[in-house]
């Protein structure tokens, strides 16, 4: 399941996805129940970027560089 936009097409492969999904995930619940301060702010914000694009299949950076590791033809 990906999301689907007419400006955007998939560019993340299904292990790069669940990868992204797991560290989101980790980082979400390190910045919760282990951090404090700057480094739980960062840990948030990685693991909300993370586990957004994992859930989408969409990265934006992955964009720019010309890179896809979605096994869809373009």
């Amino acid at each position: 399941m990906s999301f689907s936009c007419p400006f955007t097409q998939p560019n993340e492969g299904t292990v790069d996805r669940v990868i992204r999904v797991i560290i989101g995930s980790v980082a979400l619940l390190a910045g919760f129940f282990w951090l404090a301060g700057t480094a739980a702010t960062v840990a948030y914000i990685v693991g909300a970027i993370a586990l957004a694009t994992g859930l989408v299949g969409f990265c934006g950076l992955y964009k720019l560089l010309g890179i896809s590791t979605c096994p869809i033809k373009k």
